[in-house]
């Protein structure tokens, strides 16, 4: 039998401001305002504020629903809680039993 070792994880990095902003592409005022609404998390770094590389994608997904379909920071702020909870249901099925599915008969 073969025995796979867990892979090791190891933590994001954190980014400055300006490092975010370099990164996406938006201003470093743009960040901070991304930050205080709650659309973007920090952590507390020995230099102040940092966002985590995590974030680089959600900041992706913002800039795309303000300037794809045009939403304000409200609408944002709802269809990226609905895209975390769409993931997160993806997730639950794909971790259920395959036995839980092949029992379901239409």
């Amino acid at each position: 039998m073969t025995r796979y070792l867990p892979a090791r994880q190891t933590p994001a990095p954190a980014l400055t401001v300006a490092q975010f902003a370099a990164a996406t592409g938006l201003d470093a005022h743009e960040v901070a305002r991304l930050v205080a609404l709650g659309l973007l998390d920090t952590v507390c770094g020995p230099a102040g504020m940092l966002l985590p590389a995590t974030q680089l994608k959600r900041a992706g997904r913002i800039t795309r629903l303000r300037a794809g379909l045009g939403l304000n920071y409200t609408a944002v702020g709802v269809v990226l809680d609905l895209l975390d909870r769409v993931e997160g249901l993806e997730a639950a099925l794909r971790a259920a039993p395959r036995a839980r599915m092949n029992g379901y008969r239409r």
